[in-house]
Formats: structure tokens, C-alpha cells, sequence
């Protein structure tokens, strides 16, 4: 015998009808937590109600949460009470809530407000402990998840605010039990390493239990001991955990502890041709001002009658030019000296100015940069980038020689 097939709408349809026609699940109280709230601009409220094994998407339509008298929150632990239905159009069954009251606050807020009293009262939040971020790092630490949109942000923009900069990557577990563990490790390995100036940890925003490997007490005292500067980057804007109140500083999502981290490139260059102009300004501004002085002297002399006043004066004259030649000739060369310098240490910042002078690049045939002589396999073919062009090769043999560990 043949079965009619269905269509999906008509499924969602009659699980609809079945879910309105329980005697429970058409009227029926939940206590839970409130996790991942959402206020829509059209009113309604989208939230989870959770606990310790289970959560159940729940609605609040605008005309049901105008009559609350109290803001709910990530966090809260409420009883609400309405009916189970679905939503046909994406099959998801939901607890519509028409009623909803207060029932305490969530364990999960509650260790976190504790932990946080805690901690503030040894001091762990005070300004008077935190270190300065370095204004160029040469290298930051990366702890994050390796997979995540926060470690692709914080690359994005370190490579396009400062290209020189040298970015060491640490994957760890952000979310999880197993989470704190991995998050303290690599903190730990990176504030070993002589040749880590920053460190950033964090990652995307998220519910209250989704953040709360970043609420964690060893991990709060981990950053609090660690001689790197660190950034924390938990969450989106309005997300605070504990290791945003003890780390050095706190970046409201991943991408702007990476613009905290660098300086602008672009923006520095334009400030050292601002400087420049500045100085040939005060150059010209002083001979100037000489020339004032001299033009000055000059007319005075005319009306000096006496010969021997007239020969002071000239002497006076013949001095002060021998002063405004010296005064020039050192104050130029300083000026001059100083922009080569800010000039020379700008270009030392250029990595292309290297392959002008003679030197190339060596990537293995994936693209990757080959740092060592370890990383070259016999008869794989490499290239080597040059100021103009690109050579590919393949390598016939090896010859390791002595090399300095890089800082």
C-alpha cells in the first residue's frame, strides 16, 4: 500500500496542531537561566532557557514583554510560563512565554560576581599593577582558537596597520572545560620566550557560558603574574569577563586589540613628512630672523657719525656674520642629521628594501617563507623572490652552516 507523501509545510503544520493539543505542553511553566538574550528592534525577545543538561529556544513577543516590570538579562534565572509550538517555516520548536517572573540569579553570574569581588579586593584590578603596551612590537602572541574569525581579524589588521610586525600563533580551546587549561599553557609559553614584546588572547563574543573559560580563576592569576604585556579581547563591545579587569588592557572585540596593539604604518610616514616640512619651516624662519637683525644694524650704522663708533660697528657687523654662517651651518646640519636618521630608521622597517640591495626571498613551492636551511627538502623546487622577479629552482643538494637563533 502506497503512502501519500507530505509536504513539509503540512508536516510543520500538524506537529503544530499535536504540540497545541497537549494538555502539558499547550500551557506549562520552565524554570531556567536566561542565556544568549536578544532584544529585536520590533519588540520581541529571543532568548535561551537553560540548565545544567539542556536549553529550549524561547520567544517573548512585544505585546507579552511590554507588561514586565523588570529588564531581563544573560544570566538571570526566571520561571516562565506559556505553551510549546513550532515555527513553521524553519520546523524549530519553540516556548512562546506570556508570562514571565524573577527566581534568582543564575549560578553562573553569581560565581562570576563572587570571583570578581574576590580578585578586585587582592588588587588584581588595580591600574597601579598593569604594564605598558610597547608603542612598535616586533612580535605579539597570539592565544586563540586557530580556526576562529578572531585570529583571521587580528592577522587582517596587524598586517595591514603594520606589515613588519612578526605574529606567533598559539592555538587553544576558547570555550569548554578544557579551555582555561589550554588558554594558561599558552600564556605561560609565550612569557617564556625572550622575543614576545605583546600578548593578545581572546575571542568572539558570546553567551555567558560560551565566555566563561575567561572567567576562570587560574587563569585570572596566570595573567596577573606574567612579565609580557597582555591585551584581552573577549567578546563584542559590551562583553566583560575577569581577564578583560586583570589584563594590561582590555580591547572590546579581537580586531581592535589588534589596532591597539600597532602603530598605523601610513600614519607614522605622514608624520615624519610633516616633521620634515616643519623643520625646513624653522631653518628658514631663523636666517630669517638674522637677516632682520643684520638689515637692522645696517641702517643703525648710517646714522653713526664717529669713526671709531663706525669701526666697532662693522666689526660688530663682520661677527655677527661669522656667527649667523656658523649657527646656519650647525643648525642645518642637525636638522639634516636628524630627518636621515627618522628617515633610515623608517626604511629599516621596509622588508622590500632588502631585495634592492641585492638580497631575495626564499618561499618553498606552498608559498611558505623559508627561514632555515631545516626546512629545505632535496629535489623539491623552490623560488627566490628578487626586486624584479621571481626565479624557480630545485634544490640538488644542501650545506648547513652556522646560523644565529633569531630574537
Amino acid at each position: 500500500m502506497d503512502i501519500r507523501p507530505l509536504k513539509v509545510s503540512e508536516v510543520n503544520t500538524y506537529i503544530k496542531r499535536v504540540f497545541l493539543s497537549d494538555m502539558i505542553l499547550s500551557n506549562l511553566s520552565i524554570e531556567g537561566e536566561i542565556s544568549n538574550f536578544k532584544h529585536h528592534y520590533s519588540g520581541h525577545m529571543y532568548f535561551n532557557l537553560k540548565d545544567e543538561k539542556g536549553k529550549i529556544k524561547s520567544v517573548m513577543f512585544r505585546t507579552d514583554n511590554e507588561k514586565l516590570k523588570f529588564n531581563l538579562e544573560d544570566g538571570m534565572k526566571v520561571v516562565a510560563t506559556g505553551y510549546i509550538s513550532i515555527y513553521e517555516k524553519e520546523g524549530d520548536y519553540q516556548f512562546y512565554i506570556r508570562h514571565i517572573k524573577e527566581s534568582g540569579l543564575g549560578d553562573l553570574y553569581k560565581a562570576f560576581e563572587e570571583l570578581k569581588k574576590k580578585l578586585e579586593a587582592e588588587g588584581m584590578f588595580s591600574e597601579s599593577n598593569k604594564k605598558p603596551i610597547p608603542f612598535m612590537p616586533k612580535k605579539i602572541g597570539v592565544v586563540t582558537s586557530s580556526t576562529g574569525a578572531a585570529i583571521r581579524d587580528i592577522i587582517t589588521v596587524i598586517r595591514r596597520r603594520f606589515p613588519p610586525c612578526c605574529i606567533f600563533i598559539y592555538p587553544s580551546l576558547v570555550q569548554g572545560l578544557q579551555a582555561p587549561k589550554e588558554i594558561c599553557e599558552g600564556l605561560i609559553y609565550l612569557d617564556s620566550r625572550n622575543d614576545i614584546d605583546l600578548i593578545i588572547t581572546g575571542r568572539g563574543g558570546g553567551s555567558i557560558e560560551e565566555l566563561f573559560a575567561f572567567n576562570d580563576e587560574q587563569l585570572a592569576r596566570t595573567i596577573y603574574k606574567l612579565k609580557t604585556p597582555i591585551i584581552s579581547a573577549v567578546g563584542h563591545e559590551v562583553d566583560f569577563t575577569i581577564a578583560d579587569f586583570v589584563a594590561d588592557l582590555r580591547a572590546p572585540t579581537p580586531s581592535a586589540a589588534a589596532e591597539l596593539s600597532v602603530p598605523d604604518i601610513e600614519h607614522l610616514t605622514n608624520e615624519l613628512e610633516s616633521k620634515y616640512k616643519r623643520l625646513i619651516r624653522n631653518i628658514y624662519s631663523t636666517v630669517d630672523g638674522y637677516r632682520t637683525q643684520i638689515d637692522y644694524l645696517n641702517r643703525n650704522l648710517k646714522f653713526s657719525n664717529p669713526t671709531n663708533q663706525l669701526k666697532d660697528k662693522r666689526q660688530e657687523i663682520d661677527n655677527l656674520f661669522k656667527d649667523l654662517n656658523y649657527v646656519m651651518e650647525k643648525k642645518i646640519g642637525d636638522k639634516l642629521n636628524q630627518l636621515s636618521s627618522l628617515k633610515n630608521s623608517l626604511n629599516m622597517l621596509n622588508p622590500r628594501l632588502a631585495l634592492d640591495r641585492g638580497y631575495g626571498i626564499l618561499t618553498d613551492n606552498k608559498g611558505k617563507l623559508v627561514k632555515s636551511i631545516d626546512n629545505i627538502v632535496v629535489d623539491e623546487e623552490i623560488n627566490i623572490l628578487l626586486k624584479d622577479g621571481k626565479i624557480k629552482s630545485i634544490v640538488r643538494g644542501v650545506d648547513k652552516g652556522e646560523s644565529s637563533d633569531e630574537k
